[in-house]
């Protein structure tokens, strides 16, 4: 699984270098269980709070894998009849 953080605190950084390696600042990889998997990704979304974290790992979907997504981010995955795809939001100008 891949793990990556933008602008997060490097506290949460360190707490997860425990269970993964991090190969370049804010990408984590690893192989980790279901279970540990789900709950180190409640603590990222607690943890973040202004930066965002993209995790993907493998699963029983078509593609073998399956995304999550916290904070604030401009590519955000969607569920598309199944398959998830990457939607692009596009900032909107402030008048």
């Amino acid at each position: 699984m891949v793990l990556i953080l933008t602008a997060v605190k490097p506290g949460l950084r360190g707490e997860l270098s425990r269970w993964f390696i991090e190969p370049q600042a804010g990408v984590f990889v690893g192989n980790l269980s279901a279970r540990v998997r789900d709950k180190l990704w409640e603590k990222v979304e607690r943890d973040v709070t202004e930066g965002s974290a993209v995790l993907v790992f493998s699963a029983r979907t078509e593609q073998g894998f399956a995304i999550r997504a916290h904070g604030d981010r401009r590519r955000m995955p969607v569920d598309f009849e199944g398959l998830s795809l990457i939607r692009f939001i596009t900032e909107r100008k402030k008048h």
